[in-house]
């Protein structure tokens, strides 16, 4: 099982050990993109939403299928999904409810509409905002985060990214610190789904998700990996 690789600019992204058994990531690196405030993508996911809000209108969230393996992964790494909700849930959930998707720039618009097409958690983090290599794993006591738009993000003994700096993200939520915004040139996405997932699957996903970000944030895809997963 391959649970390490090198980014393009030659830092190393790996999955701890303990986490590799339980844990199949796709990583991607989009270089360059563009920052922008516009509607496209938000219009695409809020047509998506939809959809599925239309599909799964009658269902509770712990009954609609997609949602089954980002709740099988919290479920792995001992996280209660009800309580400490996958971020692709959760977004369903406000569209189940009739609310709409927060816009904030196209950069996570296209994150939200490549996380509704897969039903899987994506962190996505300003790569020139991340000090050092990245790993994988569950937080050690008193490893937090302040959230966006929320408060401290606690990640003991539960699946987080960590830095030279710290932790900086996990399935529910990404940092203040590593977030994109107007000076963003360059992402890292991880798209996180239990490690029976098939390999071929999350390469599927990846390549989705450069082209949503091509076609909305003139994104170019530089690296695209998966670590862990069923062949």
């Amino acid at each position: 099982m391959t649970r390490t690789c090198r980014l393009p600019d030659g830092r190393e992204f790996a999955v701890a050990t303990a986490a590799a058994s339980r844990l199949c990531a796709g990583v991607i690196v989009l270089d360059p993109v563009v920052y922008a405030q516009t509607d496209a993508a938000a219009a695409a996911a809020e047509s998506l939403g939809r959809e599925l809000a239309a599909r799964h209108a009658d269902l509770p969230p712990s009954r609609i299928p997609g949602l089954a393996e980002a709740r099988d992964l919290y479920k792995s790494f001992g996280m209660e999904p009800t309580r400490h909700r996958p971020s692709s849930e959760a977004l369903l959930r406000r569209l189940l409810r009739g609310k709409g998707l927060y816009r904030i720039s196209n950069l996570v618009d296209a994150c939200n509409l490549a996380s509704l097409s897969f039903l899987l958690p994506i962190g996505m983090y300003d790569l020139d905002r991340i000090e050092g290599d990245v790993v994988v794993r569950s937080g050690e006591p008193g490893e937090e985060y302040p959230g966006i738009r929320k408060g401290p993000v606690h990640l003991e003994g539960r699946l987080g990214l960590f830095d030279a700096a710290g932790p900086f993200g996990s399935p529910t939520s990404d940092s203040a610190r590593t977030s994109t915004g107007a000076r963003t040139t360059r992402v890292l996405a991880v798209v996180m789904a239990t490690s029976g997932y098939p390999a071929a699957t999350m390469a599927s996903h990846l390549e989705a998700c450069g082209r949503i970000f091509a076609d909305y944030c003139r994104a170019e895809t530089a690296f695209a990996t998966v670590l862990g997963g069923e062949a």
